[in-house]
């Protein structure tokens, strides 16, 4: 996994985004879809928290500048799943890929629990 932030060069200097920046962008995003309720723990145990570029729901691999992110949600009771995950997808891509304008190889969508407190 590579966690280089992500640099363009140009005429008048180079921008860096730092990792951490995509995976908050990832996270707040992701928390704006109707029925996504909370981001829950990247599974991994000890091992996580020695990995860089994984955090609060959200993993991130930065390759030949393009991202790949892992999101890791806590739905409502009652959501759709198929229809939260297809708009988590295409919101994060967008976003990332607006704001940064690095490409988005691939959203993946792990629903890890189900909030029976919530409702959709």
């Amino acid at each position: 996994m590579d966690t280089k932030p992500y640099s363009e060069g140009g005429a008048a200097g180079t921008t860096r985004i730092a990792p951490a920046v995509l995976i908050t962008m990832a996270r707040l995003t992701s928390l704006q879809v109707p029925g996504v309720v909370a981001m829950a723990p990247v599974p991994g145990g000890v091992n996580r928290l020695f990995r860089r570029g994984a955090s609060e729901g959200v993993r991130l691999e930065i390759e030949d500048q393009s991202v790949a992110i892992d999101l890791y949600l806590v739905v409502a009771n009652g959501t759709n799943v198929r229809e939260v995950s297809r708009n988590v997808q295409a919101l994060v891509a967008r976003a990332i890929e607006d704001m940064t304008g690095m490409a988005v190889a691939r959203v993946d969508i792990h629903i890890e629990d189900i909030d029976f407190a919530a409702s959709a």
